[in-house]
């Protein structure tokens, strides 16, 4: 034997082989550990657990048209259940940390614009059509086309206005904001509290809730809007047991005599999937479909996009890994929403807490689901949160969805106005599909007088014309003789 081998001694053991799990989600391959996976699926988790009590306050608030509300106990249910499943599918099919539930926005959308005009069943089973329309443009591949349609600015304004919006709802549903009863008499529409100035215990736990909110954002707490909706729900719970208010609206902050209860399913598979076609006009329920598409579609895609690029997961060429299944099972969840009753289920940028916290692999998401299956047993904790307390979370949520206008060129008038349009007009009007509608109409218009028309893809050609016959919808039917 040699010197060389004596010293150098009995070989050095490897890194310990991957397992079969670890070789499945590429833990060790992309740089992390179950320790950090795990860790991350917690973050996740806590960044938008709130959506279980959001979800149920939003679709609950709202009537449709024969004036029916959905029961909060079922939508909490089904709310979870949709971000279980969903968010443990994509972690296994797309090995991204990645989760999903219902998306804000586009439940704003069923509840405030589509409810009102037919049933909750015929409402969903839009969000089910929509969802069915994703998956066959990705399986087609004319997700490209759709995209290169609409200039970015227009899909970012459609992002800034969706927020104004949802802060709007926030601000009314809390009583911070009113319509003045009598409001032909006077030219102000809206009011500060109920009286044109603030008061009641509700409205203190709203503003106190709004301060603390933003004041963890601010210091880049995660978990932050959770951790203001408990920490105002047990301010609330005291307020109430103090001062025995009752002017807190559909839900009480009273402690349930059970915490735990077995999940109420009675939302699944609630929907029908072409009764709105009875309810309303054919153009109308085109034009719904096509609100809640290109909301569901391009933000999952810039989340998708940008959950991946935090993450360090794309490759040289800016490419998502898997995805073509990443996109499909978005699709699935926005279908899977649908069909319980949960609005459209989307990809969650909080996913980024997730990679934050070390997240690399759908593995996060196995965890990140179990949690919200967990939840299914916690419904009549969950519908104990006033909206005073969860209000503040539409709030901070509109902030943070108003950050994308700094990414509009507001110089070039072509795209500022029609940016300003849909901003300004969905607020103003309460109303989504109003705020997209004047965006591309005045897009297609503005290009036009420009003598650049040319410039405006077909497909933004045929969408504008839609919007034309949508808002004017009755002198249409008057001169067809429909009325």
């Amino acid at each position: 034997m040699s010197d060389t081998q004596q010293e150098a001694g009995p070989p050095k053991a490897g890194p310990p082989a991957a397992t079969g799990v670890d070789r499945f989600f590429q833990v060790t391959a992309r740089g992390s550990t179950f320790a950090r996976e795990i860790r991350g699926g917690f973050a996740t988790f806590f960044t938008m657990a709130y959506i279980l009590v959001l979800n149920p306050i939003i679709l609950g608030s709202a009537e449709d048209k024969f004036g029916h509300r959905l029961d909060g106990a079922e939508l909490a249910t089904a709310t979870a259940l949709v971000a279980a499943v969903m968010t443990i599918i994509m972690g296994v099919g797309g090995n991204l940390p990645l989760a999903l539930a219902a998306g804000l926005g586009l439940n704003a959308v069923v509840a405030f614009q589509i409810a009102p005009l037919m049933s909750w069943a015929d409402a969903m089973g839009l969000v089910v059509l929509e969802g069915l329309l994703i998956c066959v443009l990705v399986v087609t591949g004319l997700r490209e086309a759709v995209m290169h349609a609409i200039p970015q600015p227009l899909k970012q304004a459609i992002g800034v206005g969706i927020g104004l919006f949802i802060a709007f709802i926030g601000f009314v549903d809390a009583g911070f904001v009113s319509r003045i009863p009598d409001a032909a008499n006077t030219t102000v529409p809206v009011q500060l509290g109920g009286t044109g100035a603030l008061s009641g215990w509700p409205v203190l736990v709203f503003c106190l809730g709004v301060l603390l909110t933003v004041a963890l954002l601010a210091r880049g707490v995660r978990g932050a809007i959770l951790i203001s909706i408990l920490v105002m729900t047990a301010v609330a719970i005291v307020i109430e047991k103090a001062a025995d208010v009752t002017s807190w609206g559909l839900t009480s902050p009273k402690i349930p005599d059970d915490l735990v209860a077995a999940p109420d399913f009675g939302l699944i598979g609630g929907f029908s999937l072409f009764g709105a076609f009875g309810e309303t006009t054919v153009i109308t329920v085109v034009l719904l479909i096509f609100t809640l598409l290109l909301s569901d579609f391009f933000d999952s895609m810039g989340t998708v996009v940008g959950v991946s690029a935090e993450a360090g997961l794309l490759d040289e060429a800016g490419r998502v890994p898997n995805l073509g299944r990443v996109l499909l099972i978005d699709g699935a969840a926005a279908v899977a929403g649908g069909a319980s009753s949960a609005s459209s289920a989307t990809s969650y940028v909080e996913s980024a807490a997730g990679v934050g916290e070390g997240a690399r692999t759908g593995f996060a998401n196995l965890v990140t689901g179990g949690l919200f299956a967990c939840a299914l047993f916690l419904a009549p904790l969950l519908t104990m949160v006033p909206m005073q307390a969860a209000a503040p979370a539409l709030v901070a949520v509109g902030f943070l969805m108003m950050t994308q206008v700094k990414q509009i060129d507001w110089e070039r008038y072509e795209i500022a106005i029609p940016a300003f349009l849909t901003i300004a007009v969905m607020p103003f009007t309460y109303s989504i599909t109003n705020g997209i509608g004047a965006g591309f109409v005045s897009y297609v218009l503005i290009k036009t007088v420009l003598g650049r028309a040319r410039e405006v893809h077909w497909l933004l050609w045929g969408t504008s014309a839609l919007f034309l016959v949508y808002f004017a919808i009755d002198p249409v039917e008057q001169l067809l003789g429909v009325r």
